[in-house]
């Protein structure tokens, strides 16, 4: 063998040389197209980055994130039970959610003295753990009742690693309304900011909250806009009610949302701690560690085949901790089914401990430093959130903003891109939209009843009030979902699903593909396929649709197929009893022959399978015979 210098048989690897290879796979396919996405802030990622240089990135105090857990169990004795359970279990931090709060989600603690709320935190050694006041429009009361129990239990506030999670902008956000007027507020809260630096308190006092925004739909620099709006004007308010600016700085915490989507959520977090540095060096501060927490997204979670969930909240707790968050809590994966049990803590829990102790994710301080990925989007996402939150500013600050429809018209034309990217799986949901299990066993969550009415807002007793046009919340699996309850009610009542046949032509080599497709999809909407034989004749295809009782049936073969069979095989079923007949695929130049032989509708990706799927569950559970024969 022919000695050879191993650069000749390894070149080194150049932009050039893979575009060279990629144009040989694409054989003509437009690149853009095909390998280069856009976030829903237009920003793009490229399907391959150059290494880059480091860039200085504030970050995190050392150590790994705290493993935060939420105190939501309306009882006190039940409430202590799962958070020393959690505590046991490897957490160190606690956000205590108080009844009424937005995102008590109808549960929360319901303590309104000290000795209750002494009861649920029974054994809880407060200066060895961190705490995160999670009260909504209750937030001042929150506060002096944790006060209290600290003096109860002669606790030293200085000792403690406490965020009281004062947001009245975010919960006029969430809510609607403020039952204060906003300056009444802001006089309020600095009130009780100098009362609890008099007894030695050094923890944060405000919080300025994504949930409310992304929950809404905000896309990542909407989120990152509106939550850096809100934490300069807690500084402005603070500063206002006699505070100076670095204990203003100081007072000041905030929650961004951690998602499914890895680089966008590491980028995110990174990106927040870099427009803070740029809000410190506006107001002449020397820069400090922002206390950065992250709470798992809500938008995210399915109801159907929730154990999913894990795999969404695991990722999403990765990418913030790798983004650089101090706590991050995980929405346990049951959470949108009812208040979580023991089962589903742990879970939470323990996914994080994994990431920490076993994988050892928190050794490094910046895992992203130098990728070229990660630091171009950090910084494209930077920089269009900088220019969000100056747009924000522009329109008198984040207040202002929302009571003028600024921020709610904007996030709800993102809403608006994705909810359609939604219906047409260009945004796939797994276990709702893709790859649904119909068969899927119930999970269990505590047998609780949640109460959806909210606290007064930050009353203060006189008759001021601030209001906007709430946020909504939203979850993004709803639509399928909605069709999915409608399934298991026809389920209840009849004894069986809707259904679809498939009617197959061909081989299976010819028609499995399609069949496959189409069995997933309209499972989406929790109908049934039954048939997995293909048929040659149009005689025998339309005998046994019409034995099998079925009132829709969806074609489903190859486009060579279609040209020779598809136009007898719509006759034949519409002759048999077929309502609606579907065909998988798209019909390019048949369509007119397909439509006279009645073809009612495509099946086909890129296509609005929510409409598709909410006609064909109508026409599925009309006048069913079981149903038919009861009346």
């Amino acid at each position: 063998m022919e000695d050879r210098p191993l650069a000749d048989l390894f070149p080194t690897p150049t932009r050039e040389r893979w575009l060279g290879l990629v144009e040989g796979v694409l054989k003509g396919g437009d690149f853009e197209k095909r390998l280069v996405s856009k976030t829903a802030d237009g920003i793009r990622i490229e399907p391959l980055y150059e290494p880059a240089a480091p860039v200085a990135q504030p970050m995190r105090a050392p150590g790994p994130w705290r493993i935060a857990q939420r105190v939501d169990h309306p009882d006190a004795q039940a409430a202590h039970d799962l958070a020393m359970a959690d505590l046991e279990g490897g957490a160190d931090a606690l956000t205590l959610v108080f009844s009424g709060a937005v995102s008590a989600r109808g549960f929360g603690i319901t303590a309104e003295d000290v000795p209750t709320l002494d009861t649920a935190l029974s054994g809880v050694m407060l200066s060895l753990i961190a705490t995160r006041l999670d009260a909504g429009g209750r937030g001042l009361e929150a506060a002096r009742l944790v006060q209290a129990l600290a003096a109860h239990r002669n606790d030293d506030l200085g000792a403690l690693d406490l965020d009281l999670g004062l947001d009245p902008i975010g919960t006029l956000a969430a809510t609607g309304r403020l039952d204060a007027a906003l300056p009444d507020i802001g006089a309020a809260v600095s009130s009780l900011l100098s009362e609890f630096d008099g007894a030695g308190f050094t923890g944060r006092a405000m919080l300025a909250d994504g949930r409310p925004y992304h929950e809404a739909g905000a896309s990542e620099a909407a989120e990152l806009a509106a939550t850096l709006a809100t934490a300069v004007a807690y500084l402005r308010m603070l500063e206002a009610g006699g505070h100076d600016l670095a204990r203003a700085r100081d007072a000041v915490a905030i929650l961004l949302v951690a998602d499914a989507d890895e680089y966008l959520t590491i980028a995110k977090f990174r990106a927040m701690r870099r427009l803070w540095a740029r809000v410190e060096a506006a107001c002449g501060l020397d820069p400090k560690p922002l206390r950065l927490h992250a709470e798992t997204a809500w938008r995210m979670m399915n109801r159907r085949d929730p154990f999913v969930n894990i795999l969404r909240t695991g990722m999403a707790a990765c990418s913030a901790g790798l983004g650089g968050a101090d706590s991050v809590a995980i929405v346990p994966y049951t959470a949108s089914l009812g208040l979580a049990d023991a089962f589903a803590r742990r879970v939470a829990r323990n996914s994080q401990i994994v990431l920490i102790e076993e994988s050892n994710l928190a050794r490094v301080a910046d895992p992203a430093a130098g990728a070229g990925g990660f630091e171009a989007l950090t910084e494209e996402l930077t920089t269009t959130a900088w220019a969000a939150f100056q747009a924000i500013e522009r329109e008198g600050g984040i207040v202002a903003s929302l009571q003028a429809g600024a921020v709610q018209a904007r996030i709800g034309e993102t809403r608006a891109t994705r909810t359609k990217n939604i219906a047409t799986r260009r945004e796939p949901l797994t276990g709702a939209s893709e790859f649904p299990f119909l068969a899927e066993k119930p999970v269990t969550v505590l047998d609780l009843a949640p109460n959806q009415t909210l606290a007064p807002a930050f009353a203060l007793g006189g008759t001021g009030t601030t209001t906007c046009e709430p946020l909504p919340s939203l979850r993004l699996a709803e639509p399928y979902e909605a069709l999915r309850d409608a399934s298991d009610a026809y389920l209840a009542r009849t004894g069986g699903r809707p259904l679809v046949f498939l009617a197959n032509l061909g081989t299976v080599a010819v028609f499995n593909a399609r069949s496959t497709f189409a069995a997933n999809a309209f499972a989406a909407g929790g109908i049934e396929a039954v048939n997995e034989e293909g048929f040659s004749e149009s005689e025998v295809l339309g005998r046994a649709f019409a034995a099998s009782g079925v009132r829709i049936a969806c074609l489903c073969s190859s486009d060579a197929l279609y040209a020779t069979h598809a136009v007898d095989a719509a006759r034949a079923l519409k002759a048999a009893g077929a309502t609606t007949v579907y065909l998988a695929g798209k019909p390019g130049d048949l369509a007119e022959g397909l439509k006279a032989a009645g073809v009612d509708a495509y099946l086909h990706a890129g296509g609005d399978l929510l409409a598709l799927l909410q006609a064909a569950l109508s026409e599925a559970t009309h006048a069913a015979p079981s149903e038919t024969s009861k009346a």
